[in-house]
């Protein structure tokens, strides 16, 4: 199927979806992950908005072809006390975006280690989408787009994308491309007839997280901590 043969439309919500697919945003703290989500749900770019708890989650409506696709969102921070947590959302999740900051040459040394956690800890199968963020500090890239780009191929991921959660330059397009990946698989699986994703694929009880609180899938009052995330 080309890109031609899809139609987009973005929804800003939905009671009801044909297709339900967990997706995971990691890397550093500081990268701007909720930033980058923020600014593609919400259109808002708001610093003193944004207060995560170690993960949290959002949705992402968009239909393709007449088909409501709904990307559940966990956003992750970067820092390490919650590590350890994600080893249950690695294996729940059908996309996995690992961002970096162009501006900070550390943040896309650890690429390789959030990569090396996804292949360990997530299903084979999984797919991966590179993103470099914050191609607003141009003047001040430590990261070449080319080496970026040899990284991804290198290690054969989905997709390589710059982005900025300030301008919002890809920030939405990032998740209609991460939904029109996982479409695209379920598509040719069915087609193939060597396996059919369920339209509610991953489902699982809360993880425990200091103590009684619980982080569930549909949980709408999330508990949050200020971290720079």
């Amino acid at each position: 199927m080309s890109n031609e043969d899809l139609k987009y439309e973005v929804i800003n919500d939905s009671k009801q979806h044909d297709l339900f697919f967990k997706l995971i945003i990691i890397g550093n703290s500081g990268v701007g992950k909720s930033y980058l989500t923020l600014k593609a749900i919400k259109n808002q770019f708001d610093k003193s908005s944004i207060s995560t708890f170690g993960i949290t989650n959002e949705n992402f409506f968009v239909k393709i072809n007449g088909d409501i696709i709904r990307l559940q969102i966990w956003d992750t921070c970067g820092q390490e006390k919650f590590r350890s947590l994600l080893r249950s959302f690695y294996r729940n999740s059908s996309l996995a975006i690992i961002v970096y900051a162009i501006d900070n040459q550390e943040s896309f040394n650890d690429v390789q280690i959030w990569l090396n956690e996804i292949k360990t800890e997530s299903n084979p199968d999984i797919d991966i989408i590179l993103v470099g963020n914050k191609v607003d500090l141009a003047d001040q890239r430590k990261v070449d787009k080319e080496k970026a780009e040899k990284f991804f191929g290198d290690n054969n991921l989905s997709l390589f994308m710059e982005t900025s959660a300030k301008t919002g330059f890809n920030a939405e397009n990032l998740f209609i491309k991460a939904a029109e990946i996982l479409y695209k698989k379920d598509r040719k699986l069915k087609l193939d007839n060597s396996a059919v994703f369920s339209k509610e694929p991953y489902i699982h009880e809360g993880i425990k997280i200091q103590g009684n609180d619980d982080i569930d899938n549909d949980n709408e009052n999330k508990r949050k901590k200020k971290c720079d995330c």
